[in-house]
């Protein structure tokens, strides 16, 4: 079997930490249905907390120790508060964070504040234009040209650190208040949905307004010296969750319109931007013997990156400038887009992408009849078959983006467990066979 990616080499904390890492992994829309989830098999209503020990152990970071937890619903409904932390022979890290914090004296202004501090062995950026020329018989790292030994590999430090206002406009379901409140039995929704019926902003689906000030600094520790990098960018997006149920969608559609911008302010490296359309379609086929829910889904992802541009030397080189770096703006792979390539593998000027899901939830759940294993507040498990495509290119045309594409296909366990929406990924492509351990599904 392939190698297992833990979540970019961050964490696998599975089940608790899925309100900690969304900020860092920020391929999902900066943006959320504000929701609070009323299960009725919980007594205390709204309220859900999860304390649980873990361990992994990867080939480049070895075995790691470690022990997580969350609070939602608390001291508001919609609220959550959560924290990890973990440690191996030479990797270390701790986060945290509180996300949908309303506002005090507002009823729809929303803050979240999160972050993490990791120190790992072998991390690995397919990375190195912006820094060294790349003589011209060789394509870019990261280019949808590249081979998949092109990158840059060393232990060091990745520390992030995100804020974000929200705001929930007054229209659709959130008309009267700024959450949507879901009522679950066995992980169903049974109050009424959200959005679904008709394609209207003013009648139906949330819509939410989103700022987010977001941090990065990466190192990387070479004998010959170290290697770092510094992002303080800004992203302002509006969504349109026009879905029944936000957290495991069954009909409807969603759609993230982004710009995210650096300036270059403080240690930041470059000034760079990226405009950013996501969008997602739900096809219900309805229950069956065996299944709850027959779920056709369907996403779309594109990008654009004005600022980026190549540099010639007169020895035919380029030298790329005003980039996102690799991490950010047009890339694909890992656990969102392209999961059966590393972990941001390609990343370039522009990039599209689109993936099929068939979401099958099982009427059968063993887990419910096993005492020790209540406190996972565990559902319903979901079987999930998918296929990707996806292509990185110098420029935003459909000659460029849409031949020679990168293509992959999968399959998941997947489950919802104390309101969360967990997962395991097995992901093949041409370059290898990747397992993600993550939380909440892809889109």
């Amino acid at each position: 079997m392939g190698k297992i990616k833990i979540i970019g080499s961050v964490c696998t904390g599975i089940v608790l930490c899925g309100y900690i890492f969304p900020g860092q992994l920020q391929a999902a829309p900066a943006a959320n249905v504000k929701a609070s989830v009323n299960r009725t098999e919980t007594p205390e209503r709204v309220k859900e907390s999860l304390i649980l020990p873990y361990l992994f152990s990867t080939e480049s970071m070895g075995l790691n120790l470690g022990i997580g937890g969350m609070l939602s619903g608390y001291y508001q409904d919609q609220m959550t508060i959560g924290g990890t932390v973990f440690g191996g022979e030479v990797s270390e890290a701790v986060g945290g964070g509180v996300w949908n914090f309303k506002l005090p004296r507002t009823e729809r202004f929303y803050l979240s504040v999160y972050g993490m501090l990791g120190y790992y062995p072998d991390q690995r950026a397919y990375a190195g234009s912006g820094i060294i020329p790349t003589p011209g018989s060789i394509p870019l790292p990261g280019s949808n040209d590249s081979i998949n030994t092109q990158y840059l590999e060393a232990d060091g430090a990745s520390n992030w650190f995100d804020i974000k206002l929200e705001y929930t406009l007054p229209i659709g379901a959130t008309a009267d208040k700024g959450l949507v409140e879901y009522k679950l039995k066995n992980g169903l929704l049974i109050s009424p949905p959200s959005g679904g019926e008709v394609w209207n902003p003013w009648e139906s689906g949330a819509t939410v307004i989103v700022l987010r000030q977001f941090n990065r600094y990466q190192s990387f520790e070479f004998e010959e010296g170290d290697l770092d990098g510094t992002v303080h960018a800004i992203e302002l997006g509006l969504l349109y969750d026009n879905t029944d149920f936000s957290i495991n969608p069954s009909t409807g559609s969603s759609q993230y319109f982004s710009i995210s911008h650096d300036a270059a302010w403080l240690d930041s490296d470059h000034e760079w931007t990226f405009i950013n359309l996501d969008m997602s379609k739900y096809f219900s086929f309805g229950e069956s013997e065996y299944a709850h829910q027959r779920i056709l889904a369907l996403n779309f992802w594109t990008g654009y990156s004005p600022s980026w541009s190549l540099e010639y030397a007169e020895d035919g080189s380029r030298l790329v400038t005003d980039n996102a770096p690799y991490n950010e703006g047009a890339t694909l792979g890992g656990f969102y887009r392209m999961r059966g390539f590393d972990q941001n593998r390609f990343h370039d000027k522009a990039v599209i992408y689109g993936s099929a899901e068939y979401r099958y939830t099982l009427k059968s759940n063993p887990v419910e009849y096993v005492n020790w294993l209540k406190f996972l507040k565990l559902d319903w498990f979901q079987l999930v078959g998918f296929v990707e495509a996806g292509r990185v290119g110098a420029e935003y045309s459909a000659d460029e983006l849409l031949t020679d594409m990168k293509f992959d296909f999968g399959v998941s366990l997947r489950a919802l467990t104390a309101g969360l929406v967990v997962r395991a990924d097995i992901a093949h492509s041409n370059e290898g066979t990747n397992t993600w351990v993550m939380v909440d599904h892809p889109f």
